[in-house]
């Protein structure tokens, strides 16, 4: 009986030896089967190969522009009061803070030159500017020219391979067609955000002197300004200016300056230091059905020409008050935003057609625009 015992005790010691290495080396050997505690099935997809692109992401466009993308940080010296060291002022007013302000915006590289597109709002009025670039570096940049008149500014930095975006044709553009706008909201760091083309030519908005946005529901925040509308092939279409919002943030309303009209800012101020528009000396007005009524106009579409001035480009090509201008160029002229838009595009000294209703007669003359004046200063 002792015998069988020791066998029996032997054999159970064996057995919980083996157990253990099992359950340390191979669990999974122990317990499998369908009520196996922890067991769980799952089904992954494979690896995507190296560099491969799902369908439908626009991360090819993305990385092709958000390189030529930069932020920019401005400041401001504060505005001292002048009476800020009077005992009596700092008595009832505290002292007052000499802290400069600070300003974030977004910018475009479009030259290995180191120029850079912005808005005017961006940096006006600023005493330094500092420029941040996607790949961590940064550099003091100079104010080349501005144009407040379309709230676009040129900037430049001294540096070496920079990267370019590649313009593209804003005057291509359908609604409908997919939009990225890059850009630094909230100064979080750069942002992509992508839409569609809501609308084209959107004027009357009292943001700029020439309007012609191109309207999207990018997302588009504070701090964007500045910053690239890009197509899904990462070719710049606009420069992002304004958003429509009721709580300061997107509200899928934005509205982006066309390419075409930053590209000729842009060589205007690089080539002059300011840009040159065109000027016929005219008052025009949006056609109505009084003011066709009173000058016997018949035609229903294009601007009429209410006033003429004196030996002005206009009246020396022989425009009177009471004529329609119907097209500038090749170009229909629906209203007086359109009108004046593409008068500004006309080089000054070059010759352009334009089509003129005078009555039940369509005459075509020929007009030299002479440079568009600048607007008075209001006297304060």
């Amino acid at each position: 009986m002792k015998r069988l015992w020791l066998l029996f005790s032997q054999t159970c010691t064996v057995l919980l030896a083996a157990y253990f290495v099992v359950a340390t080396l191979k669990p999974q050997w122990i317990g499998h089967g369908s009520g196996a505690r922890g067991a769980i099935s799952l089904f992954e997809t494979p690896a995507p190969a190296a560099g491969e692109i799902p369908p439908g992401s626009l991360r090819a466009a993305a990385q092709k522009a958000s390189s030529a993308v930069v932020s920019i940080n401005t400041s401001k010296a504060a505005v001292k009061n002048p009476n800020a060291n009077d005992p009596w002022f700092r008595f009832f007013y505290g002292d007052q803070g000499d802290e400069p302000q600070g300003g974030l915006g977004s910018g475009v590289i479009v030259s290995p030159e180191g120029y850079i597109l912005t808005n005017n709002h961006v940096i006006e009025e600023a005493d330094e500017i500092q420029v941040f670039f996607n790949d961590g570096r940064k550099a003091p940049a100079k104010v080349i020219g501005t144009d407040p008149d379309s709230d676009l500014a040129v900037l430049k930095v001294e540096m070496d391979k920079l990267p370019t975006i590649v313009l593209g044709n804003s005057d291509s553009l359908q609604v409908g067609d997919q939009v990225l706008a890059i850009g630094n909201p909230f100064g979080v760091g750069q942002t992509v955000t992508s839409g569609i083309v809501s609308a084209l030519g959107r004027n009357q908005l009292g943001i700029n002197t020439f309007e012609n946005f191109i309207q999207t529901d990018a997302a588009i925040n504070p701090g964007n300004s500045g910053g690239a509308l890009v197509d899904t092939n990462g070719n710049l279409l606009g420069i992002n200016t304004a958003i429509y919002s009721r709580s300061g943030g997107s509200m899928g309303i934005g509205f982006a300056i066309p390419v075409a009209t930053a590209k000729q800012v842009l060589e205007d101020i690089v080539k002059d230091g300011k840009v040159t528009r065109g000027w016929i000396g005219v008052e025009p007005n949006d056609l109505s059905a009084e003011l066709a009524e009173t000058f016997d106009v018949k035609t229903k579409e294009g601007v009429i020409i209410t006033g003429v001035l004196q030996n002005g480009p206009a009246a020396q090509a022989g425009i009177r008050p009471g004529d329609v201008i119907v097209s500038i160029a090749g170009k229909p002229v629906p209203d007086v935003t359109q009108l004046l838009s593409l008068v500004s595009s006309l080089k000054p000294g070059t010759e352009a057609s334009f089509v003129v209703q005078r009555k039940d007669e369509t005459l075509k003359l020929k007009l030299t625009p002479g440079v568009r004046p600048k607007p008075k200063a209001q006297k304060r």
